[in-house]
């Protein structure tokens, strides 16, 4: 392959976080810098690109400052999907159109920001090119505020919704504490997180000098009992007015049953066999306010807590950034089937750095919040957890205001 023709493919997968674009800009920045000739961008992640859906990245980023603004820009900039590739041996036809639209371009280099099911589409494609002779590297970037990837200290998207949430519990928690003079009132939260609590988790942050932070917290990791759940609420009532509840939307009960079907949702599947959580506050709302007859509200911070780069932490907008340049660093000096990871060098000062890891070590597998980081009675992290993630909320990183509201790069398809 020609020096000239030295060209590399990014895409973006999975759900969007505040600083998925920071990894975009990472890659595409260190790409112009190693000599890559073109840096194509996939529009809908492997989805698009197997409908040869792609753009050339030197006609949307013209500039330091459109990197910049790049790295304040929330969701995915080229577009995302949720997509899984057949199994090699199910379906070669599939593999052989990716490997040609692959020669065609003059690919030498393909990577991946997203997360555990993203990493699984570079160990297949990877797994492939070894198969077949190709000669195209395979990297993954990090990407996921669920921050459930194995290996990684952490994953780049983390720490910034970690630091909404956070905010956001205080926030909700003065309202509460507003409403209720001569009354009692039980808010329930819900937070993202199908089987792992690290956002949830992320809400006791709000326990500072000046608040309380939430009363209880309830992980996924931990089966959640709805008897011992309305006694401790029903205690806590008989000290305070006002009552805050974290709950993870993956929470589930001894039978195996998400907190939120018992309302009868979740009903959506995805290509990944993932049901749809959604109404695990509503429903337990609901259910408090009949069983102990006082006002209850829900608040689920949804799709906000991944899209809120006006409240972006510094570190976490850096490291993304730095992976998305270590991919490419990797495929440059021969590395495929491999995972970018942030490895912590110290606690005090924080310091990070990147380091990589066999992708099949990784995909398909889940970390967990341990159960040590969470307290006996299952409904509150320990001070070990909130070590580990007060570092990664730190630090800001303004956006750049137009008319008193944050400015965007927006992909030009022309």
């Amino acid at each position: 392959m020609a020096a000239s023709k030295r060209n590399i493919i990014v895409g973006q997968s999975g759900g969007p976080t505040s600083v998925i674009n920071s990894s975009l800009a990472g890659v595409y920045k260190t790409a112009k810098e190693r000599g890559f000739h073109k840096v194509y961008g996939m529009l809908h992640g492997i989805q698009g690109f197997l409908d040869e859906q792609y753009v050339d990245l030197s006609t949307q980023i013209h500039s330091d400052m459109d990197i910049e603004l790049l790295k304040r820009t929330p969701s995915a900039f080229l577009g995302s999907c949720r997509f899984k590739l057949p199994e090699i041996h199910e379906d070669t036809d599939t593999y052989e159109k990716i490997f040609q639209i692959l020669d065609k371009l003059d690919i030498e280099a393909f990577i991946y920001i997203g997360g555990n099911d993203s990493m699984d589409t570079i160990k297949k494609l990877s797994d492939y090119a070894i198969i077949k002779g190709h000669s195209q590297k395979f990297l993954g970037v990090p990407k996921t505020i669920d921050n459930d990837l194995a290996l990684t200290d952490h994953t780049p998207g983390f720490g910034s919704a970690a630091k909404y949430i956070a905010a956001s519990t205080k926030e909700v928690i003065r309202d509460a504490l507003g409403l209720t003079y001569n009354k009692e009132m039980i808010t329930v939260i819900e937070v993202m997180g199908r089987n792992a609590g690290w956002l949830t988790g992320a809400t006791a942050l709000a326990r500072t000098e000046e608040c309380d932070g939430p009363d209880l917290i309830y992980l996924p990791e931990i089966l959640f009992d709805m008897e011992k759940f309305e006694k401790k609420v029903t205690e806590l009532l008989k000290k305070k007015h006002s009552i805050v509840i974290a709950v993870s939307e993956g929470i589930k009960t001894a039978d195996g049953k998400y907190v939120c079907e018992l309302s009868g949702g979740a009903d959506y599947v995805d290509a990944f066999g993932h049901k749809q959580l959604q109404g695990t506050a509503a429903y337990l709302a609901g259910h408090l306010g009949a069983v102990i007859g006082c006002k209850t509200r829900s608040i689920e911070f949804s799709t906000l807590q991944r899209s809120a780069s006006h409240m972006a932490s510094r570190v976490d907008v850096n490291e993304a950034f730095m992976v998305g340049g270590a991919a490419v660093k990797a495929a440059d000096e021969g590395d495929s089937g491999k995972m970018v990871v942030i490895d912590r060098v110290s606690d005090d000062p924080y310091m990070s750095a990147a380091g990589i890891y066999d992708v099949h070590r990784i995909a398909n597998n889940e970390k967990l919040v341990p159960r040590t980081w969470v307290n006996k009675e299952g409904n509150y992290v320990t001070q070990e957890f909130i070590n580990y993630i007060e570092p990664l909320i730190q630090g800001d990183y303004q956006p750049f205001m137009v008319n008193g509201l944050p400015q965007h790069l927006v992909l030009n398809k022309k």
